[in-house]
C-alpha cells in the first residue's frame, strides 16, 4: 500500500506524534514503569541486556516489551505503506562501536534523549545539564558534517536481511511469553528478572507492548528523532522535528502537574544523580555518537524496523554497550557515577572524535 500523502510527516503530524509519545510515557509510568522513565531506549536496552544475562546488575534485568513493540510497529508501518527497504553495509563495525559508546555515555547520565525530556517534565533539574550536553554533542557532530563526514553509502540488500533484527525481537517476545516472571523469583526459564530496583518496576506486558507498537508506527511515519531535531535547528534553523520534541515535553509536563508527578528540584529525583559535570559530559559523548550514527536511539529502532541493517547494528551495539557499562563500572546510579564512569565518558568521547575526524573528507 503506497500513499501520496502522509499527515504524520507534516509539522502538525510530528507535533501529534510528540503529544502521543508524551502521553504514553506518563501512562506507562502510572502503570508501573520507573519514575521519569516512561520510555527510555537506553535504559530499556540495558534491562534487556540484563534479562538475557549479558550483565550481572540484578536491579536492572527485565525484557522490556516497549523496545520489541517499537521495532515491530515500525516494521508493520513500513510494510503497509511500501517503505520497507532492506539496506546496509555502511561501516557496520564503526556503527556497532558508536552504539556501544552511545549506551555508555547515556548510562553515565542515566537516560537517552527521550528520558531527558521525561526527567525535565517531572521537574528533575539535573536533566538540564543532560540536555545541554546533548546539544553540545550533536553540535560537535554538525561540525564534522560541515567537513564532509560520512560513514559511506548503504547498499540495497536482500529483503530477508532486513528482517533479522525484527525477527530477533519477535523471538525475544516469544521468550517473554513462554518464561513470564514468577513472583519472588529472579529467573524464569532462560530470562532474568529483577526483584527490586528499576528492573522490577514495569507496566503490564500487553500494555507495554501495545504502547511500543503505537510509538513504532507513529515514529516511523513521522521520522521522529531527537538528534535530528537538534541537528536541523543547528544546521538549517528548521524547527519541524523540534516542535515534536517540545510537544512531547509539554504533554508530559502538563500531565505530571495534573496527576501530581511534577516535583521540581535536583535532590531525590527518581533514578538520577546530582553530579552536574558528568550529567553534561555523559550526554556530550552520547549526543556525538548519535549524530555520527545518524539518529537517536529511538530513531535507530524505527529505521531497523524498516529494513536498515546499519541501524540494526547500532541497536545491537546499544545492548552490548549497556552490558559493558555495568560489567566495567561505567554506569551511574542514584548515588553517583560509576567507579569508572569518567573513563567511560571521556574514553567514549575520544573514540567518537577519532571516528569523526578520520571519516571527514579533510581528515581522510
Amino acid at each position: 500500500m503506497k500513499t501520496g500523502s502522509n499527515f504524520l510527516s507534516t509539522t502538525a503530524g510530528v507535533v501529534c506524534t510528540g503529544l502521543v509519545l508524551g502521553a504514553l510515557a506518563i501512562l506507562l509510568q502510572r502503570m508501573g514503569n520507573p519514575g521519569n522513565m516512561g520510555i527510555c531506549v537506553a535504559c530499556f536496552n540495558r534491562d534487556i541486556a540484563g534479562a538475557i544475562g549479558l550483565h550481572r546488575a540484578a536491579i536492572v534485568q527485565y525484557l522490556r516489551p516497549e523496545i520489541i513493540g517499537m521495532v515491530l510497529g515500525a516494521l508493520g508501518a513500513s510494510l503497509l505503506f511500501g517503505e520497507y527497504r532492506a539496506r546496509g553495509g555502511s561501516s557496520p563495525i564503526i556503527r556497532l562501536l558508536l552504539g556501544m559508546v552511545a549506551a555508555i555515555g547515556a548510562l553515565v547520565f542515566l537516560g537517552c534523549p527521550w528520558r531527558v525530556i521525561m526527567r525535565l517534565a517531572g521537574g528533575d533539574l539535573n536533566a538540564v545539564f543532560g540536555l545541554a550536553g546533548l546539544v553540545v554533542g550533536v553540535g560537535i557532530g554538525t561540525l564534522f558534517f560541515r567537513q564532509g563526514f560520512s560513514l559511506g553509502r548503504s547498499q540495497s540488500q536482500g529483503k530477508v536481511s532486513g528482517l533479522i533484527l525484527p525477527g530477533i525481537m519477535l523471538a525475544l517476545l516469544v521468550l517473554l511469553l513462554l518464561n513470564p516472571q514468577v513472583e519472588g523469583q529472579d529467573k524464569s526459564g532462560v530470562l532474568f528478572y529483577s526483584l527490586k530496583g528499576p528492573g522490577a518496576m514495569h507496566a503490564p506486558v500487553l500494555l507495554s507492548l501495545a504502547a511500543g507498537l503505537v510509538v513504532g508506527i507513529l515514529a516511523q511515519r513521522s521520522r521522529f528523532c531527537t538528534m535530528g531535531a537538534i541537528r536541523d535547528v543547528l544546521l538549517f534553523r528548521q524547527w519541524h522535528l523540534a516542535l515534536g520534541l517540545l510537544a512531547m515535553l509539554a504533554c508530559a509536563l502538563v500531565l505530571n502537574v495534573v496527576l501530581g508527578g511534577f516535583h521540581p528540584g535536583m535532590e531525590g529525583q527518581p533514578i538520577a544523580h546530582t553530579d552536574s559535570l558528568w550529567n553534561f559530559l555523559g550526554m556530550v559523548t552520547a549526543g556525538l555518537a548519535f549524530a555520527l550514527a545518524g539518529g537517536c536511539p529511538g530513531r535507530q529502532l524505527f529505521m531497523a524496523g524498516e529494513g536498515d541493517n546499519d541501524a540494526a547494528v547500532f541497536v545491537v551495539g546499544l545492548i552490548l554497550g549497556a552490558a559493558v557499562a555495568h560489567n566495567f563500572g561505567f554506569a551511574s546510579s542514584a548515588t553517583g557515577i560509576g567507579p569508572h564512569g569518567m573513563l567511560g565518558a571521556l574514553g567514549g568521547l575520544a573514540v567518537c572524535l577519532v571516528i569523526g575526524f578520520f571519516n571527514c573528507k579533510r581528515g581522510a
